[in-house]
Formats: structure tokens, C-alpha cells, sequence
């Protein structure tokens, strides 16, 4: 028997009826085979005899525009249209609002079967008007620009798999193509440089001693040399990094595990074993039902890792039964009276996995950090080198149908929470790259998920990704962006993106692969390794590029969304109208970044005296009224990298400095002008510009200083003290609300 003759079989009058109930009974029988159509639609696989545990019974809201269905078995399915959502939701309320209480054939009425399928509601609930009827919560009649709906895929069907037979092979195909030709061009543009090259070294000179820390990277190579020839088991190393006195590997009793020549090998916990560290992998299961890695970098002298069952995923629930800011010492910390460090969050870029924060020895940020004092976590997101769903297997469409949104919206929250419910605490600091940023600045928005600000002592955004820079002009970016989105997918599949570099990956010597993955992701985006430490070189590119999706690279790089609008939470008519907003006041005499600064910092937001009035033919918009962040916003950081063609970081601080965001209090700002994109993790001097700052920042920001342990080096940073908090008025908060993404 189908879900749909079930559903109907239940709806059945029965001999005692009385006539007049046969409309009833009618409407009954309507409603339910309306359902179960819908039910089917949304389904994990089309209901089977006996078998109903894939069925979609109930879509739950997690934000306004982000559903997710919920199944019989209580499993999750990835977000649908909302349309389609609200749909199943609307019908099976009717359902359950006309069906009688008793008296049906199976002894149970549709109301309690339905109601014993769906799932616990998550914490956000379902999106319901007032008086809790979901008939009249209508979802928002048209989406956001910048995140347009994402495509409907059924359960499999035979057409169904035709269809993405056919999309595999093309995109196989026409992916490949584009591959070749972006490898030709890397390679046929370092034909110069390979030239110069020689032609020094047939001069009998250094062509490398032209680079900003040659000098540097030789004392680096030669110890590197020096220390894998002498390494023994259970021996402290020799510092080979710079000469961070917080972290001095030859004295801080950090003792390698791991040694000898390096194989590089695309293992995050190999290289923390060589700088005397470890690291565990917690698997986290998001609210739409992905399995998402989750790294723990520890001290094998002060941490017992977590035994199997203890690391695997607990459910979809975000944020429930957490910590109350107790401070809790870890159980299997060794040393029970010691205090506790304080865990940071570390998200990574695009096309990348959190092990780019591993590749540098001990001047890698997150074993930088660890070693300072500070609790790591490393998160990854969804698919990443491993993709797994609770449901959906690879050659699901739907395992792929996500963007940047999804990844905001789902997977930081729910690797947040999972540090959260591990440390104890209530709070996390959390430090991001690129298009981590990205997906932060995503989440955080007031539109999405505002509540995780709550959960974050502090942002540092290293290189944010939040307009776009000069870069996403080219040739090769350009043509995305013109062909339609239907040329886009049956370019580039409806699955993986490019699935063919994961193979290469696996194939490649890796030192191959990383000269190679150099050379291609310089050409594409402008990056040169002038600042990076060159031998460690093919170690970096071994953790990219990942899994990730075609409709997450259509969003960067298609027609409709980022490409177009070159900015995450703005169309580009509104930030450029802003703009000119911006220099128009500027031309009336208004120092619009000095006044939004001492505004912010005092909490003042009433004109001051000595400010000239804007003239009668401009009407001033208040303050706030196009604001992406709302007062739950944590402490923002920044460092900013001044030769970035890929993104622009300039718009953002000058975002902040006009006043455009009240509820955010930049903590920490730096523009470092000659840094590119991946200089701010990976340059030879990225402690002292970056890392040292971070640690301050994080120390400076921390919520329960009195029952963490310090960090080394943050004995004398005194904590922050947040500012008066900007008041907006009502006037400003109806603009607001008006003018609201939707």
C-alpha cells in the first residue's frame, strides 16, 4: 500500500457515520491525498509497501527563507523552495484540522499519525503569524536577489536519473575542457617567468634573491634539513619558524611524535604530530542532515583524546542544553586543576579544508594559537574531502543543491555548537579566512541567524570576503557570469564541481600536484608565493581543493548572485547608492567616517552642534535603516589585505567607519597594504602582522578571562570594554524594517 492509499485509507467513513458528515469526510479525503501527493514530492524516495520512514511529513523553519523537511524516521532533508515548503506545512495542518479526533478505521486518526510522525521542532520552530496558524503564515512573496531559490529535485525516478545520467557525462565532458584550458593558460603564462629563471641561473645569479625573506627561507630550508636528519622519537625539535618567544619549540616541552623527512601527505593530524601536538576529528551532523568535520587540535601531554562514540555526531540540535558560561573544565583534560583554555573556532576559504591553517610548522595559526594557550577547533563544511549526508548518497542531486547560504546558515552554527557543548562554555571566539568570512558575515546577518552573535565573544575576519574585487572582471570569471544559468549546469553538473581535481588529488605525486595547484590557482586569481616560505609550498596546495558544489561555484561566479551584485548582503544599485549618498555628503562638508567613529565609540548617535546641516533637498536616511546586523552582532576584527584583487576589504571597513552598521563594534582594524589574498595565513611574517593580534584580540574580548587559563603572550592585555551600546531610534527602526533583506 502507498503513503498516499494509506493516508487515504485512514480518511474512510465507517458504517456508524452519520450522513451528515460525508462533506466532511470528502474534505477529509481531499486534504489527504493533497498531502500525500505533496509528502511524496518533498520525499527522500518514493513511499514503499510497508515502508513510509523517507517520507516528508513537516517542513521546519529554521530561519524564514531556510526550511528543511523533516521525515518520518525524524531524519532531515536539504532546504526546498519555499513555496514547496509551506505547501506540505499548509496541507498538513488542514489535514489535521479536519480530520475527527476519534473514530477512524485504523483507531487512530490522521491528526496523531501525522502529529507521531513529524519530528521535534528545532529550536526556531516553524514560521507561524501570531495566532500560530500556519494557513495564514504566508513565506515571503518574493526571495532576495542575492540568493535566488535553489532548484526542486524529487526523489529518484527513472526520469530523474536519466536526467542527471545525462548532466554527469556533459558536465564530465565540457568541465573538463575548461580545466584544460585554464591549466594551458597557467602554464603558458609562466613561460616568461620560467625564462627569466634560467636565464639567472645561466648568468651565475640567484634569481630567489629578489624575494622580500630569502635570506629567511635558507636558514628555514637548512634547518628543516638539519632536523630530519637528527629527529628521534620522543626528542623536543628544533624551532624552524620565526622567533616567536611565546612559542619556542626547543624549550616549551613540546616533544614530536611524528619527524624524519615529510612525505606531505594531505593529513592536518600528521603535521600537528611534528610540532609535538594532535588532533582528533568530531563529526558534526548539521540541521538539513550533512556530516561535516570537525578538527581538535590538543596537547597530548594535557588531553586524553575522546574515545569513538564520543566523537560521533549527536543529532541536528543547535545551540540546545548548552553550558552556561560555567567555564567547565574538559573530562578529559589531565590535569583536573588546571584551569581551562578558552576554544576558538577556525573557518577556512574557498576550495579549501581547515588544514590550510596546519601547513607552516609551528607558524601555523592554529598550532600558533594552541600552543599560546588557546583550545583549537577547525571546522570544515559540508562535503569537504568526505561528502556525507544522513540520507542522501553522492549521486543525489539534492547532496548538492547549496550555496554560501546554506553554509552559513546550517554548518557554522552547528560547529559552533559542537565546541560549545564540548569546552563547557557559552561563548566561542571565532577567527575566519576568505570565504569564511563570507559565510559569518552571512550568518550573522539579521535576516539569518542573529542568535549566533550571541554565541561568539568576538569575529576576526582575516582577508574578508565581502565585495568583490577587481579580479572578478577576467576573462575566465566574465565568461560564467554570461552564460545562463542553465548553460552553468550542463557546463559544470548539478552535483560536484569539477569532480576531476578530487581525482587528480589522489593521483598526482604531490609534489606534482602542488607545483601544479600552484600554478593554476595563481593564474586564476593573482596569487604569488613571494611572501610564503617556498619549501613548504606543495604542502598548502594539498589541502585543496575540496568538495564542493556546482550551485556553490554558480553562486560565486554565475549571472544572478555574488559575479553580478560584487558584494554578499547588498545588490549593487543599493551599495552604490549608498555610496553616492556617501560622497554627496562628504561634498557638504560632512566627515562622514570621523563622526560615525566618535558616534559608535560614545554611543551618541543626536546631531552634534558643529556638524553642518545637510542641505533641504537632501532627505537624510537614519542611521541604521539599511544595516545588515542587528544589536545581537558580536565584536568585529579585521585585517585587511591592501594588494587583494580578489576581494575588495576596503568597502567593508568604510562600511563600518560611515556608520552603516551601529550595532557593530569593530574591536580591531588593520589594512595591510602588501599582502595579497593568502598572505594573511601564509606569509613568513603573518605572526607579527596577524597571528600575534589575533591572540591579543581573542584574549582582549574573552567573556570569563577569570576562569580561563592566559595566554602566553596576553599577560598585560586588558580586556575590552564595550562602548555604550547605540541606541536607534523608533523613527530609524520602522526604516529599518522597510528596507530589510528579504
Amino acid at each position: 500500500m502507498t503513503f498516499q492509499k494509506a493516508v487515504l485509507e485512514e480518511t474512510k467513513e465507517t458504517p456508524d457515520r452519520l450522513p451528515i458528515e460525508r462533506d466532511t469526510n470528502n474534505s477529509v479525503d481531499t486534504s489527504a491525498a493533497e498531502f500525500a501527493e505533496q509528502a511524496e514530492k518533498l520525499s527522500h524516495h518514493r513511499p514503499r509497501d510497508g515502508e513510509q520512514d523517507g517520507v516528508a511529513v513537516e517542513a521546519q523553519f529554521v530561519t524564514r527563507h531556510d526550511p528543511v523537511i523533516v521525515t518520518a524516521d525524524g531524519s532531515r532533508l536539504p532546504t526546498v523552495p519555499l513555496q514547496e515548503a509551506h505547501k506540505l506545512n499548509v496541507l498538513r495542518e488542514q489535514l489535521e484540522d479536519h480530520t475527527p479526533a476519534t473514530d477512524s478505521r485504523s483507531g487512530d486518526s490522521v491528526r496523531e499519525r501525522v502529529a507521531n510522525l513529524a519530528a521535534e521542532q528545532t529550536s526556531h520552530g516553524r514560521v507561524k503569524s501570531p495566532d500560530g496558524s500556519l494557513r495564514r503564515s504566508m513565506p515571503p512573496s518574493h526571495t532576495n536577489p542575492l540568493f535566488p531559490p535553489l532548484p526542486l529535485y524529487g526523489p529518484p525516478s527513472l526520469l530523474r536519473d536519466v536526467q542527471c545520467l545525462v548532466f554527469r557525462v556533459c558536465s564530465f565532458f565540457l568541465s573538463l575542457a575548461f580545466l584544460e584550458v585554464i591549466v594551458l593558460g597557467a602554464l603558458f603564462t609562466s613561460i616568461p617567468a620560467a625564462f627569466q629563471y634560467l636565464w639567472k641561473r645561466a648568468t651565475f645569479r640567484n634569481p630567489d634573491a629578489d624575494r622580500p625573506f630569502h635570506a629567511e627561507e635558507v636558514r628555514r630550508a637548512s634547518l628543516r634539513r638539519k632536523t630530519e636528519r637528527e629527529w628521534r622519537p620522543g626528542q623536543a625539535a628544533l624551532r624552524v619558524g620565526g622567533g616567536e618567544e611565546g612559542c619556542d619549540a626547543a624549550g616549551d616541552g613540546f616533544k614530536p611524535s611524528e619527524g624524519g623527512h615529510d612525505p606531505i601527505i594531505c593529513d592536518p593530524a600528521y603535521y600537528a604530530r611534528r610540532v609535538g601536538l594532535d588532533m582528533e576529528t568530531v563529526q558534526v551532523q548539521t540541521e538539513d542532515g550533512f556530516i561535516i568535520e570537525l578538527w581538535h587540535v590538543y596537547d597530548p601531554k594535557e588531553y586524553t583524546p575522546l574515545p569513538p562514540e564520543e566523537r560521533a555526531h549527536r543529532g541536528p540540535e543547535t545551540f540546545k542544553g548548552l553550558g552556561r558560561g560555567r567555564g567547565l573544565i574538559n573530562k578529559n583534560n589531565k590535569n583536573q586543576d588546571q584551569k581551562p583554555k578558552f576554544p576558538v573556532l577556525l573557518m577556512h576559504g574557498l576550495l579549501q579544508s581547515s588544514g590550510a591553517y596546519c601547513v607552516n610548522d609551528d607558524d601555523s595559526l592554529a598550532f600558533y594559537l594552541c600552543k599560546s594557550g588557546y583550545d583549537v577547533w577547525l571546522g570544515n563544511n559540508r562535503c569537504g574531502f568526505h561528502p556525507r549526508h544522513t540520507l542522501l548518497d553522492y549521486s543525489d542531486p539534492r547532496m548538492w543543491c547549496w550555496n554560501i547560504r546554506q553554509m552559513g546558515v546550517f554548518d557554522l552554527p552547528a560547529l559552533a555548537s559542537r565546541v560549545l557543548r564540548e569546552t563547557g562554555f557559552r561563548k566561542v571566539g571565532l577567527i575566519c579566512h576568505s570565504q569564511g568570512t563570507t559565510q559569518a558575515l552571512v550568518a550573522l546577518a539579521k535576516e539569518q541567524r542573529p542568535d549566533l552573535g550571541e554565541r561568539l565573544t568576538v569575529f576576526c575576519a582575516l582577508a574578508p570576503a565581502a565585495y568583490a574585487g577587481p579580479l572578478i572582471g577576467k576573462m575566465y570569471f566574465k565568461f560564467m557570469r554570461v552564460i545562463t544559468p542553465a548553460m552553468f549546469r550542463l557546463m559544470f553538473g548539478i552535483h560536484a564541481f569539477i569532480p576531476l581535481m578530487m581525482t587528480m588529488h589522489r593521483v598526482l605525486h604531490p609534489r606534482v600536484y602542488g607545483w601544479l595547484g600552484y600554478k593554476v590557482f595563481s593564474f586564476l586569481f593573482n596569487w604569488t608565493d613571494d611572501r610564503w616560505d617556498r619549501g613548504l609550498r606543495d604542502r598548502m596546495f594539498q589541502f585543496a581543493p575540496v568538495y564542493v558544489s556546482a550551485e556553490s561555484m554558480r553562486w560565486w561566479l554565475g549571472r544572478e548572485c555574488f559575479a553580478r551584485h560584487k558584494c554578499i548582503l547588498a545588490t549593487k544599485e543599493e551599495w552604490r547608492a549608498e555610496e553616492r549618498e556617501d560622497r554627496e555628503q562628504e561634498q557638504r562638508g560632512q566627515s562622514i567616517p570621523a563622526a560615525a567613529d566618535r558616534d559608535i565609540e560614545s554611543g551618541d548617535t543626536a546631531d552634534k552642534p558643529d556638524r553642518p546641516p545637510a542641505a533641504d533637498t537632501h532627505k537624510k536616511k537614519p542611521r541604521g535603516s539599511t544595516a545588515w546586523y542587528n544589536h545581537q552582532a558580536p565584536p568585529f576584527a579585521l585585517w585587511v589585505c591592501g594588494n587583494d584583487a580578489l576581494v575588495d576589504g576596503d568597502k567593508l571597513l568604510r562600511r563600518f567607519e560611515r556608520g552603516r552598521e551601529p550595532h557593530v563594534q569593530v574591536v580591531h582594524r588593520k589594512v595591510i597594504a602588501e599582502y595579497e589574498h593568502l598572505d594573511v595565513i601564509w606569509a613568513m611574517d603573518a605572526v607579527d602582522q596577524v597571528f600575534k593580534e589575533v591572540r591579543e584580540v581573542l584574549w582582549k574580548t574573552c567573556d570569563v578571562r577569570d576562569r580561563c587559563r592566559v595566554p602566553r603572550g596576553c599577560e598585560d592585555v586588558a580586556p575590552w570594554v564595550r562602548p555604550l551600546e547605540v541606541e536607534v531610534g523608533e523613527e530609524e527602526l520602522q526604516s529599518s524594517s522597510s528596507e530589510e533583506l528579504s
